[in-house]
């Protein structure tokens, strides 16, 4: 078969590609070092890098963000359920949670030395077998002047407190005592002797519905958190 002369053209162009091409591997094979840069690390060379976020630093008391400089973190979190337990932090210390001996069914009370930030003592007092609420506020009044007094309920906290407890707990500062009601989910903060600032979160209370718990027959657990600055006395 006679080929045409673009034919022949297109052949010897292939020819001299493919010659080309042979041409410059031996030279590479035979001028390039052995240990001269790969491929493979040629293309790990133009790979964009992964930028990566660092992992946020962990806060006191899990906050979000870093209390200011002479502040104390704090955050109280209720009890729900039958095994969530109440939970109290300040500065980074668990005073209150479900390792401690001093925790219970009923209202949870964390009293703290406001100048030291040190823990003075802690307990529960059981409102539904037993009735404790004398005790609680004897409790609360022992606590001396210049006391931080951290209050969080698990399970129900009303049914046998008493009026003129609910009264002291007023007397801190408390909005919600006096509507607390069986399986409440209720959390304070108060100062005894001085004043907290009015735009820290003091209080919360979240009241059992059938309708609405999260849990079945307890309310969903609720907390509050923030700073509180260390030159209020």
């Amino acid at each position: 078969m006679k080929l045409s002369h673009r034919s022949l053209l297109k052949l010897f162009g292939y020819l001299l590609i493919s010659l080309a091409a042979w041409y410059l591997g031996y030279f590479a094979a035979a001028h390039v070092p052995q240990n001269a840069i790969s491929i493979d690390a040629l293309q790990e060379i133009v790979k964009k890098p992964v930028l990566r976020a660092p992992a946020p630093k962990r806060q006191k008391c899990d906050h979000w963000s870093p209390c200011p400089p002479e502040n104390f973190a704090y955050r109280i979190l209720s009890g729900a359920g039958k095994q969530r337990r109440a939970k109290i932090c300040f500065e980074d210390e668990q005073l209150i949670s479900e390792w401690n001996y001093d925790i219970g069914s009923g209202i949870n009370i964390a009293i703290v030395n406001y100048k030291t930030g040190k823990l003075r003592s802690t307990n529960f007092f059981e409102m539904w077998r037993r009735d404790q609420s004398r005790e609680m506020m004897n409790f609360i009044r022992n606590a001396p002047v210049g006391s931080l007094i951290l209050m969080a309920t698990h399970d129900d906290g009303s049914t046998r407190l008493k009026n003129d407890t609910k009264k002291l707990v007023e007397e801190l500062g408390s909005k919600e005592i006096k509507n607390i009601k069986f399986r409440s989910s209720w959390v304070f903060i108060a100062a005894k002797g001085f004043k907290l600032p009015d735009n820290i979160e003091k209080e919360k209370i979240n009241h059992s519905d059938q309708k609405k718990n999260r849990y079945k027959g307890w309310p969903a657990e609720i907390q509050i958190e923030g700073c509180i600055p260390r030159n209020l006395i």
